[in-house]
């Protein structure tokens, strides 16, 4: 679940949300008044449950971050989330009607604009949503935005996604957002934290990405990223981690054209495929 492009190709139904009212570059007016009760009910439930959980799973960066969203008894409305971010990292969030083609998305976040779903999961969606909402979108992304060198880095994969589309390295970029803003996990203080939000909206997956002996857990290598498939419809079998958010900007510093270069012919990773290390082990 999330923004990611790729998974744009991979819903076997239309994206949900109204594109009629969406302007050239898809984004479009948060008409809030049209929350109704029950929508804004949806959202506290999932604001306290996920919440509740955050204490020894998510990065400390994020749950510092979390109260900047505000209200959290309703869906908050976009426009003062703004005021803060745009204080804080120099980004905002727009509104756009729900999943936008790779080109507009990677334009948004080139610009600091994070594109930020406007409509709200059915109640008997609660537990799982296939696509991105309001929830997904504000509670899971938003609050590392307002992280300074985490910030830097999403403009910095929007910058880099424009290149890849001209380059049709799309594909490779896009597990490289999967595995890092969707689905990324770090070491902070010698214990293994979530920062994907893909991982911190969900409250399966939470526990399982730190806790559970079942999936591998990798360093972060690019090439191994880009090369690795992932899951749409299941927890993942392959999570990815990095050291602090330095070290990931740090890493999207270089030239990517060179990996796109080596990536051309090298076979890709089933999502749970696991590798011998230099010992000769599999990891793990």
């Amino acid at each position: 679940m999330g923004q990611a492009p790729v998974v744009y190709g991979q819903s076997d139904r239309p994206p949900r949300g109204d594109y009629a009212r969406a302007r050239e570059d898809y984004t479009c007016e948060q008409n809030w008044q049209a929350y109704s009760a029950q929508d804004h009910d949806t959202y506290h439930r999932l604001y306290q449950r996920q919440s509740a959980q955050l204490p020894g799973l998510a990065s400390q960066a994020f749950i510092d971050a979390l109260p900047l969203l505000g209200a959290k008894e309703c869906i908050p409305r976009f426009d003062d989330i703004n005021q803060r971010l745009r204080r804080a990292t120099g980004w905002e969030i727009v509104t756009v009607p729900g999943l936008i083609p790779e080109v507009p998305f990677f334009q948004l976040l080139a610009n600091r604009k994070f594109p930020v779903t406007d409509w709200i999961r059915k109640p008997e969606e609660f537990d799982y949503i296939v696509e991105p909402d309001v929830f997904h979108d504000l509670f899971g992304h938003v609050p590392l935005l307002f992280n300074p060198v985490f910030a830097d880095y999403v403009q910095r994969y929007g910058e880099g996604g424009l290149k890849a589309a001209r380059l049709g390295a799309c594909e490779q970029l896009s597990r490289l957002y999967w595995y890092t803003i969707e689905f990324g996990l770090i070491r902070e203080g010698g214990a293994l934290r979530a920062y994907g939000a893909g991982i911190l909206s969900s409250a399966g997956e939470l526990p399982y990405s730190v806790r559970s002996p079942q999936p591998q857990r990798l360093p972060l290598e690019l090439l191994r990223t880009m090369r690795t498939r992932y899951k749409i419809d299941s927890y993942q079998q392959t999570y990815f981690i990095i050291d602090s958010f330095q070290q990931l900007f740090d890493l999207t510093e270089q030239d990517f054209t060179p990996l796109y270069q080596a990536l051309q012919g090298q076979p890709e990773f089933a999502a749970g495929a696991s590798m011998p290390d230099a010992a000769g082990t599999t990891n793990p």
